[in-house]
């Protein structure tokens, strides 16, 4: 079992190749990205919830990142995609 606190640096790629592959069985790109994204009025309005406690807040805030790195990747991903596939 792996500790709370630790990090796993390949997370972010390992979620994004989740995405990516399906992507590639022909899910939408536009799609999965609202699937992965977190938007920031969200965000901002669950930070900003008297309901959720510090610790909580801090664990939303990793999430929100985490996300947006997954984000990142799943683009990057795409655009190679598309790019090989224009150049054959």
């Amino acid at each position: 079992m792996i500790a709370k606190d630790d990090f796993d640096p390949l997370a972010p790629q390992r979620e994004a190749a989740v995405f990516y592959g399906l992507f590639l069985r022909g899910h939408s790109a536009d799609a999965l990205r609202r699937d992965i994204d977190i938007p920031r009025p969200i965000f901002d309005k669950w930070l900003h919830s008297n309901r959720f406690e510090p610790r909580f807040r801090n664990n939303l805030r990793r999430l929100y990142v985490f996300r947006k790195q997954v984000l990142a990747i799943f683009d990057e991903l795409v655009d190679n995609e598309r790019n090989r596939a224009r150049v054959h």
